[in-house]
């Protein structure tokens, strides 16, 4: 089949929307006689709740009713169920709601929440996650036994361990001995949050017949409508969730959220659709972030660099409900060391709670947290053993159809080729080159690159669905339940059903606006899955759609349906292409001129869930836990000024072997942006907290993010196209790999320039010239005295 859209760089689907400012987000959407829910939060980091008094906020004119924990006796979660609706008996961090009053305007239900009078009784809380552990500990979660829960995590009740996950593959012992040279260190990762531009937020209206309606800045809104249900024990198909523009995800709006509180609320108030949308403080504060990450590792290695045994202890700071983040502690420890062909390793993963925010999905999925650890380790094991860190990396990476992962799955023969990747980004940085100094002495050029993996963190059973509806004039609806905000999915479906019909890409469309009871369902748009599982469930409803037109055709042509082709509109006859039939004549049915008709609407189906997943085994972590691995490789030059601590990342390249790209725009876009958002992991974000847990930053004023200066001028995208025979034209989805290496990739450039290894995030001034100073006090003192003479030259 002639190829006109796969492959050709095309902008997204909804530009338009965005860029002329007519695309509706749920901040925008307004219902007639809609109230507005502000929530009272707590302002104890652990405590019993007393008494909750309203009196005097139900007096606020326009106030309609303060309701609390005890009017919604439900648990919530996706895999683990430990979150309440609202505080019932105790809260948990500072932040943690503990009433909702419902107002006819945002001004009174803001004046109200600070009249609402709540009654603590204090309890011990507990922030460190190693002070967690200890049997002397305080028990966040007392009925954590009682929980509902998925078969794939393992909590321990009586503990504050939310997930434990372990992996096993050889004897990790026995891989010890055999190394020559072993390295062991510590690592660290803070909370961070999401930065999405748009808060979450949520519009529900619970009617009288029992239906429910929501619209919610959600990733997947299959998965609310389901969890809504399972939690609240309301039957699916009497909720409809609707996903309009959604304003950045990045995984903190995946799985359920404030739908459920909502929706009760709008109950409770006489059947009225209700409004509740997050501050940015709240956003901080009240809503989930990324779980604070520790690890320990332990690698070793023969003299000639070959790897023998790897060792790691993660401890995922998960704060006060663990949720989605078990599964980000399960993801963790399955992907340590994935990328790379070591015949023993060992790792235990722990999601532990604390009475801090709650945590999260976020871009990655556990694999930034193991990539940090394990890369930083493989630079100082190049360190040690004084061979060239790439040349180190070139050794021992996965080798395709060849090598066994550490979840004991042998890689399939198109599953990619990371040596490409590695070696098309140490090309584009010059590695091996000696840079030009610096004209200021206290200055320094190092360069680093780093090598990692991804793939979808998805259940067995994680299905998708697609319809094709072709219309009279042979525009195409294509419905599918991909969420779209910012990665460019849609688009690139659009381009396949475009290519597969022989029509227009304009001709396709995909409504802007999700609804469950309008599209084809999807189990979440999460893990870079969509392109490659909605993919294919679009190819096979683009094959039914297509068989139905050839046997239509073939009857009117007189030909066999397999002597026929759909090229540009038409249906004709192969080798005889003036034999045709208009599409526009086949796909409501083909009428003969006595009036007789034959076929009619062409509606194509399709499916797909994976044939090789499985479940990890408990005690091994052995199994098959990925539909595919997107290998890549990041590399870049930074800027070192001893003098300031300030790390200044000049170039970078990225290269991923994503099968095949089926639009290099969106490629790009999706590469580069990743690059920055890694950057700004890397050298700025941190969520700060006191010593009662209070979120100190809780904005974009005091909580820094990469801005414009902070970019480097050059980023190269380069990518590496090894086809996957089982994925939509060969294409892995790239959307959470594109950011995962980037953190590594600095720190080692750093280690590269300066000497000085930094094992905790985020890279600051402050925390870099500390390590200097530290690790290389005598660095500071040669600068101070060519500074002097540097001066004097000048």
């Amino acid at each position: 089949m002639r190829q006109k859209y796969i492959g050709k760089a095309l902008p997204q689907l909804d530009s338009f929307h965005k860029v002329t400012g007519i695309a509706k987000y749920t901040h925008d959407i307004s219902l007639p006689g809609m109230l507005h829910v502000k929530l009272v939060t707590s302002t104890e980091p652990h405590a019993e709740i007393i008494n909750i008094d309203a009196s005097e906020a139900l007096k606020i004119p326009g106030v309609v009713a303060v309701l609390t924990g005890k009017d919604f006796p439900y648990r919530l979660g996706i895999y683990v169920g430990d979150r309440d609706v609202l505080a019932i008996d105790k809260v948990n961090w500072v932040g943690h709601p503990v009433a909702a009053v419902v107002a006819e305007t945002m001004e009174a239900a803001e004046k109200a929440i600070d009249l609402v009078e709540v009654d603590y009784k204090p309890l011990k809380p507990v922030f460190d996650p190693f002070e967690a552990l200890k049997e002397e500990a305080p028990i966040i979660h007392p009925k954590l036994g009682e929980y509902r829960r998925a078969p794939a995590f393992t909590p321990v009740p009586g503990t504050n361990i939310a997930n434990k996950f372990t992996l096993r593959k050889g004897d990790v012992e026995k891989g010890f001995k055999e190394a020559d040279v072993v390295v062991e260190n510590r690592f660290y990762m803070p909370f961070v949050s999401h930065c999405y531009m748009e808060t979450q937020s949520v519009v529900a209206h619970y009617h009288k017949d029992g239906t429910i309606e929501i619209w919610t800045s959600a990733q997947s809104p299959f998965a609310v409508r389901n969890l809504m249900g399972l939690s609240l024990g309301i039957p699916i198909g009497k909720i409809i969730i609707y996903q309009p523009f959604v304003g950045g995800g990045f995984g903190g709006k995946a799985g359920l959220h404030w739908e459920p509180l909502a929706a009760l609320i709008s109950k409770k108030v006489g059947y009225k659709p209700v409004k509740l949308k997050l501050s940015r403080k709240e956003q901080f504060t009240s809503a989930p972030v990324r779980e604070g990450f520790h690890a320990e590792v332990k690698v070793g290695a023969k003299r000639n660099g070959k790897l023998t045994a790897l060792k790691a202890k993660f401890i995922l700071d998960s704060g006060a409900f663990a949720d989605y983040t078990v599964n980000v502690s399960r993801a963790a420890g399955y992907s340590v060391g994935e990328v790379y062909d070591i015949p023993n390793v060992y790792c235990d993963s722990l999601a532990v709670y604390t009475n801090k925010v709650p945590t999260t999905a976020m871009r990655g999925f556990g694999h930034p947290e193991s990539a940090w650890a394990v890369e930083r380790s493989i630079e100082m094991l190049a360190n040690e053993l004084k061979m060239d860190p790439l040349k180190l990396r070139l050794m021992n990476v996965v080798k395709a159809g060849i090598s066994t992962t550490v979840t004991g799955e042998r890689l399939r023969e198109d599953a990619g080729n990371p040596v490409q990747c590695l070696e098309a980004v140490a090309k584009a940085i010059n590695w091996g080159k000696t840079e030009e100094k610096p004209k200021e002495p206290w200055k320094f050029i190092g360069k680093g690159l780093a090598v990692f993996s991804k793939g979808p963190a998805q259940p067995p059973n994680a299905a998708s669905a697609a319809i094709i509806k072709i219309n009279e004039d042979v525009t195409v609806d294509l419905m599918v339940g991909t969420g779209n905000f910012g990665q460019g999915t849609l688009t690139s479906l659009a381009q396949i059903v475009a290519d597969e019909l022989g029509v227009p890409v304009e001709k396709v469309r995909i409504r802007t606006m999700r609804s469950t009871d309008t599209v084809a369902y999807t189990w979440q748009t999460v893990g870079s899955r969509g392109l490659f599982t909605d993919g294919n469930a679009v190819l096979e409803a683009l094959k039914d759609a297509k068989k139905q037109i050839k046997e239509v055709a073939s009857q009117v042509l007189r030909v066999k349906p397999a002597d026929l082709e759909i090229k540009d509109g038409k249906v004709m006859v192969k080798g005889r292409p003036w034999e045709n039939v208009p599409l526009s004549d086949i796909v409501m049915g083909y009428t003969y001129p006595n009036g007789n008709s034959i076929g009619g609407p062409i509606i194509g189906r399709g499916k797909y869930i994976s044939p090789i997943n499985t479940y990890l085994d408990p005690e091994t972590g052995q199994g098959i836990p990925t539909i595919f691995y997107t290998f890549g490789a990041a590399a870049c030059k930074v800027e070192v000024d001893v003098l300031t601590g300030k790390v200044k990342v000049l170039e970078a390249a990225q290269a991923f072997d994503l099968g095949k790209a089926i639009n290099p725009l969106l490629v790009r876009q999706q590469v580069e942006g990743g690059f920055i958002m890694g950057l700004s992991v890397a050298l700025f974000e941190e969520i700060q907290f006191d010593e009662r847990g209070w979120v100190l930053n809780p904005n974009f004023s005091t909580y820094w993010v990469a801005r414009a200066a902070d970019i480097p001028s050059k980023i190269d995208t380069i990518p590496v196209e090894n086809p996957q025979k089982d994925a939509p034209y060969g294409a892995r989805g790239i959307g959470e790999v594109v950011m995962l290496g980037v953190p590594p990739t600095i720190a080692n450039a750093v280690q590269n320039a300066i000497g000085v290894n930094i094992n905790n995030l985020p890279l600051t001034p402050e925390n870099v010239w500390k390590a200097i100073k530290k690790q290389r006090p005598e660095l500071v003192e040669e600068i101070k005295k060519k500074l002097v003479s540097w001066k004097w030259k000048v």
